[in-house]
């Protein structure tokens, strides 16, 4: 097993020209990349050092992410209608320091698009329980280690994923009251696919001068 990143000893405030610095002084080969755009910096954290990294994040004097803002899962199987190469499904964490004024971003792939898996972040901020449960709702990104991973937004005995980039916009199934059973039941989707183009209609004449 890999050692755990080294806690740095003291607050060090990131450097102006590389916010990003510190944090792969402290990380070294945990992080697989470590950029900042926009005045935001962003760390992908290998799979595998995940846990060790976030309990850095939180404890060490020199970052105190104190607060989990957000889980958010992505399906990056599609970038601008282009295939991407590499992992399809990743989770990315907001964290927030109060006391240093700080925040980051910190995402991580799962390993395996058929079953993708990472570790669960509860015993760290227990915030993330929600969170990680939208994410496999929505997903399908199991979090090991989770003790009630359910699902949290889509109704009873859904199937599927619904905000991977492959599930049908209209779904599978559809959902109705049925006034001779007297209860809901469902049947398959009958929504025909067709492509809806935007239509302008403007008064007759709209464009004459005069």
């Amino acid at each position: 097993m890999a050692d755990a990143p080294a806690a740095p000893d003291a607050a060090a405030p990131a450097v102006a020209d590389d916010p990003a610095a510190p944090y792969r002084t402290a990380f070294g080969d945990a992080l697989a990349d470590a950029s900042v755009a926009f005045g935001e910096t962003t760390l992908v954290v290998r799979h595998d050092r995940l846990l060790e990294t976030m309990r850095v994040l939180r404890d060490a004097a020199a970052f105190r992410y104190e607060v989990l803002i957000d889980v958010c899962g992505v399906d990056y199987s599609t970038i601008a209608d282009s295939r991407r190469d590499g992992p399809r499904f990743a989770a990315v964490y907001h964290l927030l320091s109060l006391a240093n004024n700080r925040r980051v971003r910190v995402r991580a792939f799962a390993p395996d698009d058929d079953f993708p898996v990472l570790p669960s972040m509860i015993e760290v901020w227990p915030a993330a329980n929600w969170f990680e449960r939208e994410a496999f709702d929505l997903y399908g990104i199991v979090f090991s280690g989770h003790p009630d991973l359910r699902r949290l937004l889509t109704d009873y005995g859904f199937v599927g994923h619904p905000f991977r980039k492959d599930f049908p916009l209209s779904g599978h199934v559809e959902m109705r009251f049925d006034p001779e059973q007297g209860r809901v039941i469902y049947q398959p989707v009958t929504i025909e696919p067709r492509e809806v183009t935007p239509r302008v209609v403007r008064e007759r004449h709209y464009a004459d001068n005069g």
